[in-house]
């Protein structure tokens, strides 16, 4: 099986900052449905900070550029999603400490910490409709290929997007049970929540960054900016 390299996260966490950049408007637009209207502007400040000093970061390991990361999310990214995202990347990192290449197993693992982190800070669970409800699954999906020695990481790849996509209309109709959106009662439901979406899209741009053939089918997806 083909290991995931410290480049290969780089070029993960490039995409990432791009993703996030370009979509900064339409962000704070879905935030805007049921929330406060700023995820956009908050996710975008953070990664427009780690997208400059990417070049620039420690690359010893995937680790200490992960936790490097970490502490410009949370010091940048502004509203509850800088210590979740932040908490996120440091966990990756905890995992992936001392390594300059991991497996497709040991990304599992990378994953699953982030989410078991993710769960911890903000308290979300399945089901409270926010980007929770997207890592789940994308975790799932890959533990299931890790599980079965699949070297295709390509295959895993598409398989995790189609996972967080999947995710955007599982829960359209729910209410929001954490986050701003939970103060607007059902008035969240029928509305997709912007984190999930965000984790969708980032995947659906790592497809494209990494030559995965992937066609996105969800409205929400169609209308991102070129």
């Amino acid at each position: 099986m083909a290991d995931i390299t410290i480049g290969d996260v780089e070029r993960a966490v490039k995409t990432t900052a791009a993703t996030v950049l370009k979509n900064e408007i339409y962000f704070c637009d879905l935030d805007g449905l049921a929330g406060d209207g700023d995820f956009g502007n908050s996710l975008a400040t953070g990664f427009r900070v780690i997208d400059a000093e990417l070049p620039i970061l420690d690359k010893s390991a995937i680790g200490a550029m992960l936790l490097k990361i970490s502490m410009l999310v949370s010091k940048h990214v502004g509203g509850s999603s800088g210590p979740i995202w932040g908490t996120g990347f440091m966990k990756a990192a905890i995992v992936s400490k001392g390594k300059e290449s991991v497996t497709l197993a040991e990304l599992t693992d990378m994953v699953g910490a982030a989410v078991e982190g993710i769960m911890a800070r903000g308290g979300a669970q399945l089901g409270d409709k926010t980007l929770v409800d997207a890592l789940i699954p994308v975790h799932e999906t890959l533990k299931a290929h890790a599980a079965n020695g699949d070297a295709d990481l390509g295959a895993a790849l598409k398989d995790a997007a189609d996972a967080a996509e999947a995710a955007i209309e599982a829960t359209r109709s729910l209410v929001a049970h954490r986050g701003r959106a939970s103060q607007v009662g059902d008035r969240s439901s029928g509305t997709p929540d912007p984190g999930i979406v965000a984790i969708a899209m980032i995947l659906q741009d790592w497809c494209t960054e990494f030559g995965v053939a992937r066609t996105p089918t969800v409205a929400e997806m169609l209308r991102q900016p070129a």
